[in-house]
């Protein structure tokens, strides 16, 4: 399969994209830069949105966030576009191929026929590009696949119009402009700045660190307001959020590690380094608290005692994330 568009396999979907559409038009940025400057750590407990009537754990911003603002930062300017129709949906992607504009799009993983069976589930905020049209097929790079796919004209129309939550509804964005200069360091403290913000200053208590310990409580009180099983089922899901589905969990905190090393070199800042191991033990608590959880989930024994233990995990965990990030945001050019 050949293309012009420069595929690179990543960790992260909307990373992935970003990063190869940027380096189709001559910037390398490494999916961590990515990452950092478009201030995608992030972590949200919202009971009151539920899916298949479990609540929703994220610890990512909303799709197409991450792009959104690392353009912003660098000074790339890029349009968005959502449709009602399919049919226009698809006439608009084929005028941007016709212009070899590769289009960076939000489709639902469930009817990607080159996604593995086991991999399918109702996830409406994957990001692909789509490089090229070729004999009726679409060239399709995938972040998250070691190599260029394709799909049918049907088979695209589908996934861009995927039924449910979050229902894609034919976004797609693709990138216009970008300035003769740009100012990585700037946008690297921007971005910094950004993520403390989030994870430290939003009012409402399911956001940021306070979402950390507004989810610790829940999962103390979930084998005293509910029945064992819905417990586990609770529980599960947040781990699954964490480690499956596409919202970054502990993965996230070692790309955000990555991320600072990086920015070290870039601004000369050493305290940085240790700041990115400090992340790193802060990933791997992540990691322990979604180990611990599946046994008990799992094994479903002394429920009172391991719900109570996991709650206290997510605890210091919270305490660890407000401390780093009070002293990440002390940083400056």
């Amino acid at each position: 399969m050949t293309t012009t568009f420069n595929h690179k396999q990543s960790a992260h979907c909307e990373n992935g994209v970003v990063s190869n559409l940027l380096r189709h038009h001559g910037i390398e940025l490494s999916e961590p830069m990515v990452f950092g400057i478009g201030a995608g750590l992030f972590f949200s407990h919202m009971p009151f949105v539920k899916v298949d009537g479990i609540p929703v754990t994220s610890f990512r911003p909303l799709p197409g966030f991450i792009f959104k603002r690392a353009s912003k930062q660098l000074g790339i300017k890029f349009e968005r576009k959502k449709f009602r129709n399919p049919n226009k949906a698809m006439q608009a992607l084929d005028e941007k191929l016709n212009r070899n504009i590769p289009v960076g799009m939000l489709v639902g993983v469930y009817h990607l026929s080159y996604f593995p069976a086991p991999y399918r589930f109702h996830f409406n905020a994957h990001n692909i590009v789509v490089c090229e049209r070729n004999n009726g097929e679409y060239i399709i790079s995938d972040p998250v696949m070691e190599g260029l796919e394709k799909l049918t004209h049907k088979e695209l129309m589908k996934v861009r119009f995927a039924k449910g939550l979050f229902s894609p509804k034919g976004h797609m964005y693709y990138i216009k402009s970008i300035p003769s200069e740009l100012n990585i360091n700037k946008a690297i403290v921007d971005g910094i700045k950004k993520t403390c913000n989030q994870m430290l200053t939003i009012p409402i208590g399911m956001f940021g660190v306070k979402g950390i310990r507004f989810m610790a409580k829940q999962v103390a009180n979930y084998p005293k307001k509910m029945s064992l099983r819905k417990a586990s089922l609770f529980a599960g899901q947040i781990v699954r959020a964490q480690e499956e589905i596409g919202t970054g969990g502990a993965g996230f905190r070692f790309m955000y590690a990555a991320f600072l090393q990086e920015a070290s070199k870039y601004l000369n800042q050493e305290w940085l380094n240790d700041m990115s191991k400090e992340m790193t033990e802060i990933g791997d608590m992540w990691r322990d608290f979604a180990a611990t959880t599946a046994r008990i989930v799992k094994n479903r024994e002394n429920p009172g005692e391991g719900y109570q233990m996991i709650s206290e995990k997510l605890m210091t965990i919270a305490d660890k994330e407000e401390a780093f990030f009070k002293k990440l945001n002390t940083i400056k050019l």
